[in-house]
């Protein structure tokens, strides 16, 4: 225990130490040259005509020193008019007034004569001997030692805790999963219920290593976690430490990339020697794809020297010579494409947890998750909501309910009712609307009969999502909207179901030509996403008839293989006249249900004028078409 102490302490007066010797080297030049004041040098000629001009005031103080030998005069000069003037007024003022100053260095051989002529004309000589306190060489040694002291103490460990600035040091925030009040288990985290037990095994493994060590079980030394941004998978690894109760290392992957090359190998090394003190712990590395990208080679495109040397130096730590028992890695990524295979080898990352968009159970056990900190109105249905939130995740979902509180609390509401939490759920997925955005009386029956085209193709065709909402109110960049919301989990998607979602996209351009006789550039998103769709039938789904099943994907530009061409010049001709195909024949269809139903369209915008914002039901009555319920939907 004394040991102990006297390390500690002999560690924190090393900084005491190098002041206090710093401070000596100055006192010691200090003491070379005492004269802090601006001092004129002067030869021998110049001083002789200060002495004949009167303006040397008399004492003359001859310094010799004794440790270099050498001889001079020093003393003040007497000030002008004007310099007088000013010290007269510094003393009234109670201030310190500065006097110039000379020095002449006495050559040897004329000490007697000048000291001759200062007797003669009664001006006193006042001899002083000066003597450093340190000679000279003593002072540089002192001076140089100082230095390499400085530098090996920058230099150390101590400084920073590792290295240098502390470059080198691991920059992990590690928390006690026993002491952190504030830990995340289980009971926090929703929707993701297969990602919660797949990974229950590795908590029983932390609270009981013996157990699985009896039978011969080994615990994976790496997991991975897989899955969209905003899934839960820094939330999942959380609770995992917080259920296990051990201590959990937190770290990004760009927290091991700095501007000095190996730093990130170092920080590696010194995170796993952290861990492995506190064994068994957790390791987290967030975004891993920032470090374990494919290696790719020397000279490839996108290649780096340092992030590979980082992601080597995590190999051989998770399995190398030295045993890590104990330290279990989690790592999540959004891109496992990118990672190293040497990474995804039993060993290292030996499972790989998949956490996926909640479904509509898991939205709703979110919703009520996060909904236990709102105040809701009595006609709130969060089910409503998680059957309106396909896709969403739950950072989404959070974000949503966030939305909501906001909303109800600008509009002086009680507590957050349905309407705001719909207007919530709108402005997440198409933005706010931008009500005071004016726009002319033709510009309004314009975006009126396009978002019109829109919403009854939407209702004639039999394989498009319900219709959400349709408004002519600008809303995000857009100057009107036509919403569709599936209102249950889509699995997968038929090619009906993309010809008929083609033709909605068209719907638009031609209601708007069937009004003005003229085209605009408002369909500019809806030709990009209709030829999007058509070439994703053509070249992913095989959803063509003419290429049969074959997959047409381009090659990464960034592949540091030589990749031969994915298809021919032919090919790709023969592709775009597909996707043409498809376009035009979607088109052509919507064109027709258009002018076989123009009455229906002509009163559909007209009341889009009048309402600015109307609901599917609304628009299904006005119209008189009622969609059918796909079968399985509540």
């Amino acid at each position: 225990m004394d040991k102990k102490k006297t390390i500690k302490d002999s560690g924190g007066r090393r900084p005491w130490l190098v002041i206090a010797l710093i401070v000596l080297v100055l006192l010691s030049f200090y003491r070379m040259n005492p004269d802090m004041a601006p001092v004129a040098e002067m030869t021998a000629v110049e001083f002789y005509g200060k002495l004949q001009a009167g303006a040397i005031k008399p004492p003359v103080v001859r310094v010799i020193d004794r440790d270099t030998g050498s001889t001079w005069l020093t003393g003040e000069l007497v000030a002008s008019s004007a310099g007088e003037a000013k010290d007269k007024e510094a003393k009234d003022k109670g201030e310190s007034s500065k006097k110039p100053k000379y020095r002449v260095l006495l050559v040897p051989g004329e000490n007697s004569k000048m000291m001759e002529d200062l007797r003669k004309r009664g001006i006193p000589v006042v001899i002083e001997e000066r003597r450093s306190i340190l000679s000279p060489f003593v002072v540089q040694t002192i001076f140089f030692v100082g230095l390499l002291v400085f530098f090996f103490w920058m230099t150390s460990k101590k400084m920073g805790d590792g290295g240098m600035f502390g470059f080198a040091k691991s920059k992990a925030k590690v928390l006690n999963g026993r002491e952190d009040k504030r830990k995340i288990t289980f009971s926090d985290v929703a929707g993701i219920d297969e990602a919660k037990e797949e990974v229950q095994e590795i908590v029983e493994f932390l609270k009981r290593p013996d157990a699985f060590r009896k039978l011969g079980g080994r615990i994976p030394k790496g997991i991975l976690l897989v899955g969209p941004p905003g899934t839960g998978k820094t939330l999942l690894a959380k609770a995992i430490a917080g259920e296990a109760e051990v201590p959990f290392f937190a770290i990004s992957g760009s927290d091991f990339e700095e501007m000095f090359v190996g730093v990130g190998a170092s920080r590696m090394r010194d995170m796993f020697a952290e861990a492995k003190k506190r064994s068994p712990c957790i390791v987290f590395i967030d975004e891993i794809d920032s470090i374990g990208q494919k290696r790719t080679g020397a000279g490839a495109i996108g290649g780096s020297h340092a992030n590979e040397q980082t992601l080597n130096t995590m190999l051989v730590e998770m399995d190398g010579f030295d045993s890590n028992e104990g330290v279990i890695v989690i790592a999540a990524t959004n891109r496992p494409d990118t990672l190293d295979a040497a990474l995804l080898r039993p060993g290292r990352f030996d499972r790989q947890v998949i956490v996926e968009l909640p479904t509509l159970k898991g939205r709703e056990e979110i919703l009520s998750l996060h909904g236990k900190k709102i105040k809701f109105a009595p006609d709130a249905d969060l089910t409503r909501i998680a059957r309106g939130t396909p896709g969403f995740s739950g950072a989404d979902l959070a974000n949503l309910l966030n939305e909501a509180a906001l909303l109800a609390t600008r509009n002086g509401l009680e507590g957050v009712d349905m309407k705001t939490l719909e207007e919530a759920r709108d402005k997440v997925l198409w933005g706010r609307e931008r009500k005071s955005a004016g726009y002319s009386k033709n510009e309004r029956e314009k975006t009126a009969w396009h978002e019109a085209g829109h919403a009854l193709v939407q209702l004639l065709v039999k394989n498009a999502d319900p219709l959400h909402k349709v408004t002519i109110i600008p809303r995000g960049r857009a100057l009107g909207a036509t919403m569709s919301l599936p209102e249950k989990d889509i699995l997968g998607r038929s090619r009906s179901y993309f010809l008929d979602q083609i033709a909605v996209c068209c719907g638009g351009r031609i209601a708007e030509e069937m009004f003005t006789g003229d085209i605009s550039t408002g369909a500019a998103q809806d030709i990009a996403q209709a030829t999007s769709i058509a070439r994703d039938m053509v070249c992913t789904y095989a959803m063509s008839g003419n290429f049969g099943f074959q997959s047409f994907r381009e090659p990464s530009r960034f592949s540091a293989d030589p990749l031969p061409p994915a298809f021919s010049e032919a090919t790709a001709r023969e592709i775009d006249a597909e996707v043409t195909r498809l376009v035009n024949e979607a088109y052509d269809r919507a064109k027709k249900l258009l002018s076989e139903n123009s009455e229906k369209l002509s009163t559909l915008a007209a009341a889009l004028i009048e309402k600015e914002t109307m609901d599917g039901r609304e628009v299904e009555e006005i119209v008189g078409i009622k969609r059918e319920e796909e079968a399985g939907q509540e």
